[in-house]
């Protein structure tokens, strides 16, 4: 016999005791055999009692004396609260099984029914088990020996963990979609008319993108639904990298999902969302053991130019989304037209972009840069132009900012940076007379990690060195630029390359900053050039700027020289180099071929 039970027979053996001396002072002997029958029909109760708390497996039964010890613990009150019944022997309920924050209300409530009869009412807790969990159940009390010296309080708790857990699972299931663990519409929708009031007090902006999945129903059709359902979540995984925390997002139905980004300030972000968006389908897909393409077309409405509501919102970019399935497999519509032909016309221009890569549309012109004395061709700057195979051209200052946002830029400098130097292995090897062709890099493609070394190793393919190609950055790149941009810029000047900082005075213009930057040259803004002759400010501050760059030991270029007097204007300057119109235009490469090697020497209305 365990000691809990040890101690529970002796409680109830006193009992009995206490009953029986009652009853013989008030009977007399002939009720004596009447009182043998109740004691062994009363052993057989506590038999049966006992029986039955350890036949109920799910139900937790504890026993406690006057000051709430431990004297009775079954083995599902060891299994539920992790404490077996030698261990719980003894000790305090509050300490056992009790959270803190209930700790004191429950010692309060025993002593009012020890002291006052006040029942402690059934309820749902959660109790603490062994490990520090809290185990949800049924708490029912009941107390034996109410009214006198000895009390005792039984406890019987039924484990609710599974019903808590079937609920929770239901609660999911009527929430969220089983397969992608998304939101589902009614929740999203939910969540979004929360989102739009945070937008509203903010006075931000909010896009909302409905992603319909091009021939879903051929993939389930031809390779099964296990393999649509393992599409659906590898796309899930895919868009849930390229959103934020703030973003939220939803499977509508089979292949259909939206999108919300909110608190976008400004309306040229869009572009770049939709280019993420897209950039997640292009990698293909692992299906049946195959890769396979797939594409979507985007409808997408914005907050608060389409709706002010959730279920608008949803609507509308659901209208959109029908219609960009009109134009075919991967195909965008904006709800709202005006801007809708305005991105839309930017995204097919950077589709285009890519494709023009690949279709020899884009090429280098070359502008020489001139000796402000003498007239002679020093140098070259290299010049991406576009050329579509139908159309007019389209300008550098349309497509370049678009391939910065959409990351094209990476594949556009790659390319710059190999035709300049394959040019410049072909003019250095048939002996033309020029010094050195620069190459303009932006802010984005230096914060590629490997842009230094992808230069190195372009120029060690073509046999060039430091003095070949140069290369050009405004002057907010390098005031942007971290540690690792400026240390790499540092290495190629020590190796004796050639760096200007183009468009001079255009930026934050602190002269101060030239003496921190790796940099050997400065190119005179056209702003300044062309308003100097008649504006004294704009006179004054090239002046400087020469100055400056003089004393301190860099080389000087005014762009954009147009006309005779800006020419007279920059020599008494004593700048050192000139390009403009007036010796020049950008030329292609033969055309340019053609000039140096007749030595060709700047003069009024130049070539081109």
């Amino acid at each position: 016999m365990s000691g809990h039970d040890f101690v529970f027979r002796r409680w109830l053996v006193r009992r009995w005791q206490q009953v029986r001396a009652r009853w013989l002072d008030a009977h007399s002997d002939s009720v004596r055999s009447d009182i043998e029958l109740v004691r062994r029909q009363y052993l057989v109760s506590e038999q049966r009692f006992r029986a039955l708390l350890e036949s109920l497996p799910r139900v937790a039964v504890q026993g406690y004396d006057r000051e709430r010890r431990v004297i009775y613990w079954n083995e599902a009150s060891a299994r539920l609260y992790g404490y077996g019944a030698e261990e719980a022997q003894g000790r305090l309920l509050e300490e056992l099984i009790i959270p803190e924050s209930m700790r004191a209300p429950v010692v309060q409530a025993h002593q009012a029914w020890v002291r006052d009869g006040v029942e402690i009412p059934p309820e749902e807790l959660e109790l603490q088990h062994k490990s520090g969990e809290l185990v949800p159940v049924f708490s029912h009390h009941v107390m034996l020996g109410e009214h006198t010296e000895e009390p005792l309080m039984f406890c019987v708790d039924v484990d609710l963990s599974d019903q808590k857990r079937a609920h929770r699972e239901l609660d999911f299931a009527t929430r969220f979609d089983a397969l992608t663990r998304l939101p589902n519409r009614q929740t999203f929708e939910a969540q979004l008319d929360e989102v739009i009031i945070s937008c509203r007090r903010q006075s931000a902006g909010m896009m909302l993108v409905y992603l319909d999945v091009d021939d879903f129903v051929a993939v389930n059709d031809v390779l099964g639904y296990e393999q649509g359902d393992r599409l659906l979540i590898e796309l899930t995984r895919r868009l849930n990298q390229v959103t934020r925390a703030s973003d939220i997002m939803s499977r509508l139905s089979g292949d259909e999902f939206v999108i919300a980004f909110p608190m976008f300030q400004r309306k040229e972000v869009l572009l770049q969302l939709v280019h993420k968006l897209q950039q997640v389908l292009r990698p293909p897909f692992l299906m049946d053991g195959a890769q396979h393409q797939v594409t979507a077309c985007l409808g997408i409405s914005l907050y608060p130019d389409n709706g002010e509501t959730a279920r608008e919102l949803i609507h509308n970019a659901d209208v959109a989304k029908n219609r960009a399935k009109l134009d075919g497999h991967g195909s965008v519509w904006f709800f709202d037209q005006k801007l809708h032909d305005e991105l839309l016309y930017q995204h097919r221009l950077v589709d285009r972009l890519s494709q023009a890569l690949d279709s020899e549309e884009l090429s280098l012109h070359y502008q020489p840069q001139v000796s402000a004395a003498s007239g002679r061709i020093e140098n070259l700057e290299a010049l991406l132009r576009w050329q579509p195979a139908e159309g007019p051209p389209i300008s550098p200052a349309e497509f370049i900012p678009l391939a910065e946002r959409s990351g094209l830029i990476h594949r556009l400098g790659d390319w710059v940076m190999e035709t300049a130097c394959q040019q410049r292995a072909l003019w250095k090897n048939a002996g033309l007379a020029i010094e050195r062709i620069d190459i303009n890099v932006s802010g984005r493609q230096l914060s590629r990690p490997d842009i230094f070394q992808r230069f190195e190793d372009c120029l060690a393919r073509h046999g060039l060195g430091p003095r070949d190609i140069g290369l050009e950055l405004t002057e907010n790149v390098l005031i942007e630029a971290d540690g690792r941009i400026l240390e790499g810029l540092r290495r190629l000047h020590s190796l004796g390359f050639r760096i200007a900082i183009d468009d001079f005075g255009t930026g934050y213009s602190s002269l101060s900053y030239l003496k921190h930057f790796p940099v050997t040259a400065l190119k005179i803004d056209r702003t300044f050039v062309r308003d100097a002759p008649d504006q004294p400010e704009d006179r004054a501050i090239m002046e400087a700027a020469i100055f400056i760059g003089h004393r301190l030991g860099l080389e000087v270029v005014a762009e954009g020289v147009e006309n005779r007097e800006q020419l007279e204007l920059i020599r008494e300057m004593r700048c050192d180099l000139v390009q403009g119109f007036y010796f020049f235009r950008p030329m292609p490469a033969l055309e340019m071929e053609r000039v140096l090697g007749g030595l060709v020497t700047g003069h009024p209305g130049g070539s081109g």
